[in-house]
Protein backbone atom coordinates (compact mmCIF):
# COMPACT_ATOMS: atom_id res chain seq x y z
CA UNK A 1 0.00 0.00 0.00
CA UNK A 2 1.33 3.40 -0.57
CA UNK A 3 -0.03 6.39 1.55
CA UNK A 4 -3.18 8.78 1.14
CA UNK A 5 -3.70 11.82 0.56
CA UNK A 6 -5.86 12.24 4.03
CA UNK A 7 -4.22 11.59 7.39
CA UNK A 8 -5.34 8.15 8.12
CA UNK A 9 -5.67 6.84 4.75
CA UNK A 10 -3.63 4.30 2.46
CA UNK A 11 -3.69 3.45 -1.11
CA UNK A 12 -3.78 0.45 -2.81
CA UNK A 13 -1.57 -0.57 -5.53
CA UNK A 14 -4.76 -0.65 -8.10
CA UNK A 15 -5.68 2.92 -6.82
CA UNK A 16 -8.38 2.09 -4.02
CA UNK A 17 -8.59 4.78 -0.96
CA UNK A 18 -9.06 3.21 2.56
CA UNK A 19 -9.36 4.64 5.60
CA UNK A 20 -7.56 2.62 8.72
CA UNK A 21 -9.37 1.48 10.96
CA UNK A 22 -10.11 3.17 14.72
CA UNK A 23 -7.85 2.25 17.12
CA UNK A 24 -4.79 1.48 14.71
CA UNK A 25 -1.67 3.46 14.80
CA UNK A 26 1.26 3.49 12.79
CA UNK A 27 4.48 1.64 13.68
CA UNK A 28 7.41 3.46 12.23
CA UNK A 29 10.06 2.06 10.40
CA UNK A 30 13.07 1.17 12.44
CA UNK A 31 12.86 -1.69 14.95
CA UNK A 32 12.85 -4.93 12.59
CA UNK A 33 12.18 -7.13 15.47
CA UNK A 34 8.69 -5.08 16.69
CA UNK A 35 8.08 -5.06 13.05
CA UNK A 36 7.80 -8.52 12.45
CA UNK A 37 6.64 -9.70 15.76
CA UNK A 38 3.30 -6.94 15.12
CA UNK A 39 2.94 -8.47 11.28
CA UNK A 40 2.98 -11.50 12.30
CA UNK A 41 0.30 -11.31 15.04
CA UNK A 42 -2.46 -10.33 13.05
CA UNK A 43 -3.86 -8.29 10.47
CA UNK A 44 -1.73 -5.02 9.25
CA UNK A 45 -1.39 -2.81 6.79
CA UNK A 46 2.30 -2.09 5.06
CA UNK A 47 2.90 1.52 3.77
CA UNK A 48 5.85 2.18 1.27
CA UNK A 49 6.54 4.82 -1.46
CA UNK A 50 8.39 4.66 -4.40
CA UNK A 51 10.80 7.71 -4.65
CA UNK A 52 12.34 8.14 -7.95
CA UNK A 53 13.93 3.90 -8.54
CA UNK A 54 13.54 3.71 -4.75
CA UNK A 55 10.96 2.07 -2.20
CA UNK A 56 11.13 3.59 1.22
CA UNK A 57 8.90 1.87 3.93
CA UNK A 58 6.87 4.59 5.63
CA UNK A 59 5.75 1.89 8.40
CA UNK A 60 3.02 -0.45 9.32
CA UNK A 61 -0.50 0.31 10.23
CA UNK A 62 -1.51 -2.21 12.98
CA UNK A 63 -3.85 -2.20 16.44
CA UNK A 64 -2.35 0.01 19.10
CA UNK A 65 -3.33 -2.66 21.92
CA UNK A 66 -1.00 -5.05 19.90
CA UNK A 67 1.45 -3.29 19.22
CA UNK A 68 1.94 -1.92 22.72
CA UNK A 69 2.17 -5.34 24.16
CA UNK A 70 4.47 -6.69 21.09
CA UNK A 71 6.66 -3.68 22.46
CA UNK A 72 6.76 -4.53 26.12
CA UNK A 73 7.41 -7.82 25.63
CA UNK A 74 10.26 -7.25 23.53
CA UNK A 75 11.50 -4.28 25.77
CA UNK A 76 11.64 -7.28 28.44
CA UNK A 77 13.60 -9.73 26.52
CA UNK A 78 16.24 -7.18 25.57
CA UNK A 79 16.39 -6.03 28.95
CA UNK A 80 18.04 -9.45 29.76
CA UNK A 81 21.36 -10.52 30.13
CA UNK A 82 21.43 -13.62 27.50
CA UNK A 83 19.53 -11.46 24.96
CA UNK A 84 22.74 -9.02 25.51
CA UNK A 85 24.97 -11.58 24.85
CA UNK A 86 23.33 -12.50 21.93
CA UNK A 87 23.48 -9.35 20.10
CA UNK A 88 26.97 -8.58 20.72
CA UNK A 89 27.81 -12.09 19.15
CA UNK A 90 25.29 -11.10 16.17
CA UNK A 91 27.08 -7.79 16.12
CA UNK A 92 30.92 -9.55 15.77
CA UNK A 93 29.50 -12.11 13.27
CA UNK A 94 28.34 -9.19 10.95
CA UNK A 95 31.16 -7.45 11.44
CA UNK A 96 33.60 -9.97 10.52
CA UNK A 97 31.25 -10.88 7.80
CA UNK A 98 31.65 -7.65 6.47
CA UNK A 99 35.22 -7.22 7.01
CA UNK A 100 36.23 -10.38 4.90
CA UNK A 101 33.52 -9.11 2.22
CA UNK A 102 35.76 -5.77 2.01
CA UNK A 103 38.92 -7.53 1.66
CA UNK A 104 37.10 -9.90 -1.09
CA UNK A 105 35.60 -7.11 -2.95
CA UNK A 106 39.11 -4.47 -3.03
CA UNK A 107 40.85 -8.23 -4.34
CA UNK A 108 38.13 -8.41 -6.44
CA UNK A 109 38.46 -4.68 -7.60
CA UNK A 110 42.87 -5.34 -8.13
CA UNK A 111 41.85 -7.72 -10.18
CA UNK A 112 39.61 -6.01 -12.46
CA UNK A 113 42.04 -3.20 -12.63
CA UNK A 114 45.01 -5.15 -13.76
CA UNK A 115 47.42 -2.19 -13.89
CA UNK A 116 50.77 -2.89 -15.04
CA UNK A 117 53.30 -2.89 -12.17
CA UNK A 118 54.41 0.81 -12.88
CA UNK A 119 50.90 1.78 -12.08
CA UNK A 120 50.60 -0.54 -9.16
CA UNK A 121 50.49 1.99 -6.26
CA UNK A 122 47.60 3.74 -8.50
CA UNK A 123 45.82 0.52 -8.68
CA UNK A 124 45.43 0.45 -4.86
CA UNK A 125 44.74 3.85 -4.19
CA UNK A 126 41.60 3.25 -6.66
CA UNK A 127 40.58 -0.04 -5.56
CA UNK A 128 40.60 1.66 -1.96
CA UNK A 129 38.36 4.71 -2.85
CA UNK A 130 35.93 2.36 -4.90
CA UNK A 131 35.87 0.12 -1.87
CA UNK A 132 35.19 2.59 0.57
CA UNK A 133 32.17 4.00 -1.08
CA UNK A 134 30.90 1.00 -2.19
CA UNK A 135 31.10 -1.45 0.24
CA UNK A 136 29.55 -0.12 3.77
CA UNK A 137 25.88 -1.78 4.52
CA UNK A 138 23.34 0.11 3.13
CA UNK A 139 24.75 2.59 1.02
CA UNK A 140 22.58 0.60 -1.75
CA UNK A 141 25.34 0.37 -4.52
CA UNK A 142 25.74 -2.12 -6.74
CA UNK A 143 28.74 -4.02 -3.98
CA UNK A 144 25.51 -4.27 -2.16
CA UNK A 145 23.75 -6.82 -4.32
CA UNK A 146 23.96 -10.48 -4.71
CA UNK A 147 22.24 -10.95 -7.72
CA UNK A 148 25.12 -10.79 -9.49
CA UNK A 149 29.11 -11.99 -9.26
CA UNK A 150 31.27 -10.45 -6.62
CA UNK A 151 33.69 -10.00 -9.84
CA UNK A 152 31.01 -8.49 -12.07
CA UNK A 153 29.95 -5.63 -8.81
CA UNK A 154 33.68 -5.00 -8.76
CA UNK A 155 33.52 -4.14 -12.66
CA UNK A 156 30.52 -1.92 -12.17
CA UNK A 157 31.35 -0.29 -9.23
CA UNK A 158 34.96 1.01 -10.46
CA UNK A 159 32.92 2.46 -13.68
CA UNK A 160 30.40 3.83 -11.53
CA UNK A 161 32.90 5.59 -9.70
CA UNK A 162 35.03 6.94 -12.62
CA UNK A 163 31.52 7.69 -14.15
CA UNK A 164 30.71 10.20 -10.81
CA UNK A 165 34.77 11.24 -10.42
CA UNK A 166 36.16 11.64 -13.71
CA UNK A 167 33.40 12.65 -16.01
CA UNK A 168 31.00 15.66 -16.12
CA UNK A 169 28.10 13.20 -15.82
CA UNK A 170 26.36 14.59 -12.31
CA UNK A 171 26.60 17.80 -14.17
CA UNK A 172 25.08 16.98 -17.43
CA UNK A 173 21.22 17.88 -18.39
CA UNK A 174 20.21 14.47 -20.05
CA UNK A 175 16.49 14.78 -21.68
CA UNK A 176 13.68 13.22 -20.19
CA UNK A 177 13.73 10.55 -23.37
CA UNK A 178 13.51 6.62 -22.73
CA UNK A 179 17.26 5.29 -22.78
CA UNK A 180 18.71 8.62 -23.32
CA UNK A 181 20.52 8.39 -19.53
CA UNK A 182 21.50 4.23 -20.39
CA UNK A 183 23.12 6.00 -23.66
CA UNK A 184 25.05 8.71 -22.02
CA UNK A 185 26.23 5.99 -19.02
CA UNK A 186 27.39 3.54 -21.70
CA UNK A 187 29.12 6.17 -23.58
CA UNK A 188 30.89 7.40 -20.33
CA UNK A 189 31.76 3.48 -19.56
CA UNK A 190 33.43 3.07 -22.76
CA UNK A 191 35.51 6.84 -21.87
CA UNK A 192 36.58 5.45 -18.25
CA UNK A 193 37.38 2.14 -19.66
CA UNK A 194 40.09 3.63 -22.05
CA UNK A 195 41.46 5.22 -19.55
CA UNK A 196 41.70 2.20 -17.76
CA UNK A 197 43.52 0.31 -20.25
CA UNK A 198 45.84 2.99 -21.02
CA UNK A 199 47.06 1.97 -17.26
CA UNK A 200 47.19 -1.31 -17.88
CA UNK A 201 49.20 -1.73 -21.41
CA UNK A 202 51.43 0.44 -18.76
CA UNK A 203 51.39 3.83 -21.29
CA UNK A 204 53.55 7.22 -19.66
CA UNK A 205 50.54 9.46 -18.75
CA UNK A 206 50.82 13.15 -17.76
CA UNK A 207 49.77 12.82 -14.76
CA UNK A 208 48.66 16.79 -14.14
CA UNK A 209 46.29 16.29 -17.45
CA UNK A 210 45.00 12.49 -15.89
CA UNK A 211 41.74 13.15 -14.81
CA UNK A 212 41.98 9.84 -12.50
CA UNK A 213 45.27 11.18 -10.87
CA UNK A 214 43.39 14.60 -10.69
CA UNK A 215 40.27 12.93 -8.68
CA UNK A 216 42.51 10.77 -6.54
CA UNK A 217 44.63 13.49 -5.26
CA UNK A 218 42.57 15.11 -3.09
CA UNK A 219 41.43 12.27 -1.30
CA UNK A 220 44.96 11.94 0.18
CA UNK A 221 44.19 8.27 0.61
CA UNK A 222 46.83 6.01 2.08
CA UNK A 223 48.56 3.42 -0.12
CA UNK A 224 48.12 0.68 2.70
CA UNK A 225 44.35 -0.73 3.27
CA UNK A 226 45.55 -2.17 6.83
CA UNK A 227 44.06 1.46 8.76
Amino acid sequence: MRPGREERSVRTMDGQVLIVPEGWILLPPGDAGLTRRVKSAGPTWTVQEKVGRKVFSRGVWAPADRVEIIRKQLEDERSTASYAKKRAAETARRERKQSEYVDDFHASVMSFLNFAPCYHELAIQLATAVTRHATPVGSGTVARTERIPITQRAESAVIAWLRHQTTTYDLMRIPRVKGKRREVRRMLAEQSRRLLDEYRRGHLIDEKSCLLRQALDPMHLPLDQSD
